[in-house]
């Protein structure tokens, strides 16, 4: 039975995990971090992650490996080394294996992966608990304009999905995986909601996404579509940074500051069509971030 003070204990283990990725890691470690005995943290990282720690250990750092391939011209042994991988040849086999493309030939032509993406588990039980609560979260909102060239998004669509929670109930977790492991990447990968004008018949008006440039030539992932996104000006929003633990109230308060912002103190109109509305990533550190589609007058 999931519990918060459980989904606690793990995301302690994941965080050391994340901050020790490159030293020997024990069960004997992880436990001391989520204070419980080895036995019972083993079985609780099972459950709450569907994976073993070792698993969940050897999937992160094939995939912190693979941006390493990617990024940086680097032996694939010493890259091998430094993940504490025991030979390259145990290394290659178990890239092979995850991502379907030996390292050395991914290295060379750094397609999209499925990179392992995990999220801290904790945080699903802290929005459970408190996300029927009535929180007073007053932030400023601060806003800019910004201007944008011509480029290409790479995108997966939905069927029916409005919102982020419908997106991920249709298509899953593992987009953002692949959409991180493009080389080409102008920004990070977003959230947006498609105008009338960006939509396929039958699919949805949510979808993901990562901004090319205009002449990117690379592969497409399977499923996904590749559009041409013409030059746009968006009124940037973004709030302040917030606890964690009040995430939902914290984006709704901004999307309904955002939702009856007036554009033209910025000299400006919404211009809905022009471009996707697009979010990116939540974190509380940076606070949540949406841009919309404007025109100048």
């Amino acid at each position: 039975m999931a519990n918060l003070a459980q989904a606690t204990a793990v995301t302690r283990m994941q965080e050391y995990i994340e901050t020790h990725l490159d030293e020997e890691l024990t069960l004997h470690q992880l436990a001391q971090q989520a204070g419980y005995s080895p036995w019972h943290c083993a079985k609780l990282f099972k459950e709450y992650t569907q994976s073993s720690p070792f698993e969940y250990i050897r999937k992160l750092r094939l995939s912190q490996a693979a941006l390493v391939l990617r990024d940086e011209q680097r032996k694939v042994v010493d890259v091998a080394l430094d993940f504490v991988f025991d030979s390259h040849e145990g290394f290659t086999r178990a890239f092979q294996k995850q991502f379907g493309i030996p390292p050395k030939a991914y290295q060379k032509k750094t397609p999209p992966i499925q990179l392992f993406h995990p999220y801290p588990v904790e945080s699903y039980y802290l929005m459970e608990e408190i996300c029927h609560e009535n929180l007073p979260i007053a932030q400023k909102l601060h806003v800019r304009l910004m201007e944008y060239p011509t480029r290409k998004m790479i995108l997966l669509r939905g069927k029916k999905a409005y919102s982020y929670l419908d997106y991920a109930k249709e298509t899953g977790c593992d987009v953002w995986g692949i959409l991180v492991s493009v080389k080409e990447a102008l920004y990070e990968p977003v959230g947006m909601w498609l105008p009338d004008s960006f939509r396929l018949k039958g699919t949805s008006l949510y979808a993901q996404g990562v901004e090319v440039p205009a002449d990117y030539e690379g592969e497409v992932p399977a499923g996904f579509d590749l559009i041409d996104l013409p030059a746009c000006t968006m009124l940037v929003f973004q709030g302040e940074p917030y606890d964690e633990k009040y995430f939902e109230a914290a984006i709704v308060d901004l999307m309904q500051q955002i939702d009856t912002y007036d554009p033209s103190q910025c000299n400006c109109v919404w211009s809905n069509e022009a471009a996707p509305r697009v979010q990116l990533e939540p974190q509380g550190y940076r606070g949540y971030i949406e841009a919309r589609p404007v025109r100048i007058i």
